[in-house]
């Protein structure tokens, strides 16, 4: 089983997930070791300060400023962290909106909270599109 589909499964909650488009990374080739290969571009799963690093480094944005900015605007994510659709695509149709980066952690089941938390480990994703739109979304990991 991937890193991927343990994180995607609740099952790596100490971890990071970031997704790069292809068109976003200079040196792909750089991160074979780490990454895992999708088809619009990389995925790595990474523990938590070290993959918060990772993306702040890769992306020249910091990861918890993403969040803050993103968790205003609510989009789609798509549940394999690997591409989103904007929210403001049908609003301007010429512009290029594709994801070029998503961050993603979860959250463990927290019955306190109440919610959504209740529910089920939960996944907090952030989005940024080549338009310039950054979004989020968050779900109940299928168990």
């Amino acid at each position: 089983m991937s890193k991927r589909t343990e994180f995607l499964a609740g099952e790596r909650p100490e971890d990071v997930l970031f997704f790069l488009h292809e068109d976003a990374v200079s040196n792909p080739g750089a991160l074979a070791e780490y990454a895992e290969r999708v088809e619009d571009g990389h995925v790595l799963v990474l523990p938590g300060d070290d993959g918060r690093s990772a993306f702040k480094s890769a992306t020249g944005i910091d990861p918890m400023g993403l969040a803050q900015a993103a968790m205003g605007t609510e989009g789609d994510i798509h549940d394999d962290l690997t591409g989103a659709t904007c929210p403001v695509a049908d609003e301007e149709p010429e512009q290029n909106h594709t994801t070029k980066f998503v961050f993603a952690f979860a959250e463990e089941q927290n019955e306190e909270v109440g919610g959504l938390y209740a529910e089920g480990d939960v996944v907090h994703a952030y989005a940024v599109c080549a338009c310039g739109e950054r979004y989020s979304d968050k779900w109940v990991v299928d168990g």
